[in-house]
């Protein structure tokens, strides 16, 4: 990647949080991610942590969402709980962004358009659980505003493996660059 290409590419790394990894089994994911997380910091690339949270009492969440009210009902996502914060594995530094959202999609019932606009990113570098939940919805509505992507295949988890495959061979690749983690790591080293 050149230098010029960088200057306008953040790493957004969606739904990282003990809440959602606690459903998934994969002890070489927080690693990968770590890896992809050292890279974008050695390549000055702004870093962009996206989690789904809600306030108290749930005002967001109407009773007619059927994956929402599921979760308002069990009390679990609130903002200032345990679950919805970044995952401690992970090296969240002072100067990264953290982005609430409160739907599916990273930029539904957020501020993040704000904040890339701002910075003037135009280019993002997507990774985060599931791949059919934020990694699907933040693809499609990004590709809409008309930012260019690059999805991390394996930065993604889903708990159907075919959907998974089918999505990032032949859904993502419509609208955005598909690449291994390892391969976007050395495009930043090259």
């Amino acid at each position: 990647m050149t230098d010029a290409a960088r200057a306008d590419t953040a790493l957004l790394l969606m739904d990282l949080q003990p809440g959602i990894l606690a459903n998934y089994q994969d002890a070489e994911y927080l690693p990968r991610i770590a890896g992809a997380l050292a890279a974008a910091r050695a390549a000055a690339l702004p870093v962009i942590w996206v989690r789904v949270a809600f306030r108290n009492g749930y005002p967001e969440v109407a009773r007619d969402n059927p994956v929402f009210a599921g979760i308002s009902s069990s009390g679990r996502l609130t903002e200032t709980g345990a679950d919805t914060q970044i995952h401690p594995d992970l090296d969240v530094q002072p100067q990264d962004v953290l982005i609430t959202k409160r739907r599916f999609s990273a930029f539904a019932g957020s501020d993040l358009d704000v904040v890339l606009r701002a910075a003037g990113v135009r280019h993002l570098v997507l990774a985060g659980v599931s791949t059919s939940g934020v990694v699907l919805s933040t693809v499609r509505l990004a590709a809409d505003l008309d930012y260019r992507l690059t999805v991390l295949t394996d930065g993604c988890l889903d708990g159907d493996a075919e959907v998974h495959r089918v999505l990032t061979e032949k859904v993502f690749p419509r609208q955005a660059t598909v690449r291994s983690v390892e391969d976007w790591v050395a495009s930043l080293a090259g």
